[in-house]
């Protein structure tokens, strides 16, 4: 299979217009292919036993230099696939190939796991598979975005070759071809390997469990199983120390002040922990498919970046993009129009809205938490003998995201810790034109000791007037895979689509005319993580943004008098892109927990 055959069939498979296969159009695709007909177990629900030792042996990559297998594999968690590039064997490395493309595509949408995962993809046809041809191959999947390590090697010769075959039992059998010798198919049993950071092999995966659902599951498991090792306990030679949500909401990171929280509800490790399980639990919801991380996915800065907008129960649209939870506990008010004072009383809002998690009454939900098992023992342990109520939940809840607190970024330590090589020259020049031409400090408030970037007022940018004026364009951006989009007609999208509901701001909630399509200044922390941007998710990349303001909003009768045009230069739009860049703190310290929906997940909701 031709490389750019071989890519257009990952799209069709990404896009979903994969199906089975018809009458004698070949064999039956793999389940790799398609949606799982089951439902995997919540990642660290299960444990994955060391299977051996992972070989190592002499490599040479994609530049032709030579390496150890095991430098390949780095300190990271890996998936290690034999493969070879003229495979025409649907069900065979091209498979292989399909999953890799589809894990490294999510990589973007997902930070935490892209940082301790590599795909390693290695040939047993170096006749064939020269260096320059690996090159040539790898870049026939360039759409799957720059996120995510997918590293392509192969070995000296056949000769080298055949001890890492043995090694890892991989069986090939050359079917010569009559006339030319060196152009014969290859016969062999495909088979991929999960290898932790110890370099043991934690699973192995055939044609008929091969499913990126399934690996990435497997990925997460073995990540948190990193993250709950003893503090001394050395991974891939890197320490692990857990991670103790109290101890952060009591010793805020550099950059945030003290943690406010109400004197009725003090945090405590077993509030935290149970706040936390109610979180990822999926029961919650009224048809038990949806919890509170599948819109705000850990991985995806607590919010979600393939979605501009929300996707709740049965695929009810939500009007606006789900704002982050990081440094929520700091809000005076919640969600994008303030309507909620406080977090123990904001939870009740997605729980019990039809479009959400679409539970009809607070006793329904009480009810079925009751029923569920350790639920009650839970939160008595936690509330002193005080069982399950709509004050312990929404308590629990709220203690649990008090502690997802990010900050210690690069520009925390430039500015508050005095490392003056902590951002480049770019980045500062970028925060003198935060704070100076560009304005953006009058809403998003930088202090002498530390910095939440926001005023939690209201403002009208323009955005929610163009929404709700039908003035968004004659054309509208539609991604149809991860890196690949095309302009559609708005016409034809209105057309075919359910009809955009009205959205006011915090009009609604005021009833103030004056309110009209204003929307709460959010923070701009971990801007990195959190995309896409502004109420409606409407702007996908912080160019687009500072792009925005740039041109002074969307003019209208409300339209905040802080906004006006900046005539920025291209220079001068870059330095304030790095500067924001520069507000996302370290991973290690953002990602407390390695939870979010799967591939699939994500995939099917952008189809909607």
């Amino acid at each position: 299979m031709k490389i750019s055959s071989l890519l257009f069939f990952g799209l069709a498979c990404l896009s979903g217009s994969v199906s089975a296969a018809a009458p004698d159009a070949g064999p039956p695709l793999a389940p790799g292919y398609a949606g799982l007909d089951y439902v995997l177990p919540e990642a660290g629900a299960y444990r994955l036993p060391p299977l051996g030792d992972a070989a190592d042996g002499a490599v040479i990559d994609a530049d032709g230099g030579p390496m150890r297998l095991h430098q390949v594999f780095g300190d990271r968690i890996v998936l290690l696939s034999f493969i070879y590039t003229r495979c025409s064997d649907v069900n065979g490395c091209p498979l292989s190939n399909h999953i890799f493309y589809r894990l490294k595509s999510e990589m973007e949408y997902l930070p935490a796991v892209a940082s301790r995962l590599r795909l390693v993809s290695l040939s047993f046809d170096p006749e064939s598979d020269t260096p320059e041809a690996l090159r040539r191959f790898g870049a026939g999947f360039s759409y799957a975005g720059n996120a995510g390590d997918w590293r392509f090697v192969t070995t000296e010769s056949e000769v080298a070759l055949q001890p890492l075959l043995a090694a890892y039992r991989q069986d090939i059998q050359k079917n010569l071809t009559r006339g030319d010798e060196g152009n014969g198919d290859i016969s062999h049993v495909l088979r991929v390997f999960l290898i932790d950071a110890n370099k043991r092999i934690r699973n192995i995966y055939s044609v008929a469990f091969l499913h990126p659902d399934l690996l990435l599951t497997d990925v997460r498991t073995l990540i948190g199983e990193e993250r709950k090792q003893p503090a001394g306990i050395r991974a891939g030679g890197v320490a692990v120390a857990p991670i103790d949500l109290l101890h952060i909401v009591r010793h805020p990171p550099l950059g945030l002040p003290a943690v406010p929280w109400p004197d009725d509800n003090p945090p405590t490790a077993g509030k935290i922990a149970l706040g936390r399980r109610l979180f990822f639990d999926r029961r919650l919801s009224f048809n038990d498919t949806i919890s509170c991380a599948m819109c705000h996915v850990p991985d995806q800065g607590f919010t979600s970046n393939a979605l501009a907008t929300a996707v709740g129960i049965e695929g009810r649209s939500v009007r606006r993009n789900t704002p982050t939870l990081y440094n929520v506990a700091y809000l005076d008010r919640l969600f994008h129009d303030g309507r909620e004072e406080s977090l123990e009383q904001q939870v009740w809002g997605p729980l019990l809205a039809r479009n959400e998690m679409g539970n009809p009454s607070v006793g329904h939900v009480l009810e079925k938490v009751r029923r569920i098992p350790g639920y009650v023992e839970q939160f008595r342990a936690a509330f002193a003998g005080r069982g399950v109520g709509m004050e312990t939940l929404g308590m629990a809840l709220a203690a649990y995201q008090r502690s997802l607190l990010a900050a210690d970024s690069a520009f925390d330590r430039w500015r508050y810790a005095g490392q003056r090589n902590a951002m480049d020259a770019s980045a500062k020049r970028g925060f003198g034109l935060f704070t100076g031409k560009a304005g953006c400090a009058g809403c998003h408030l930088v202090g002498g000791k530390h910095a939440l970037f926001t005023d939690q007022r209201w403002h009208n940018t323009g955005v929610g007037y163009r929404q709700s004026m039908g003035r968004d364009g004659r054309k509208r951006t539609v991604m149809l895979a991860p890196g690949v989009s095309i302009a559609i007609d708005s016409a034809i999208i209105d057309a075919v689509a359910a009809p955009v509901q009205a959205d006011l701001g915090r009009y609604e909630i005021s009833q103030d005319p004056g309110d009209r399509w204003k929307y709460r200044t959010p923070s701009l922390r971990n801007l990195t993580l959190t995309a896409p941007y502004m109420h409606n998710g409407s702007l996908r990349t912080l160019e687009a943004v500072v792009a925005f303001y740039d041109r002074g909003g969307v003019p209208n009768e409300t339209l905040d008098p802080l906004i006006h045009p900046l005539h920025l230069s291209a220079a001068e739009k870059s330095d304030l892109v790095a500067f924001l860049r520069s507000l996302t703190g370290r991973v290690e310290t953002l990602v407390a927990d390695v939870a979010a929906a799967p591939i699939g997940d994500i995939a099917r909701k952008r189809r909607r």
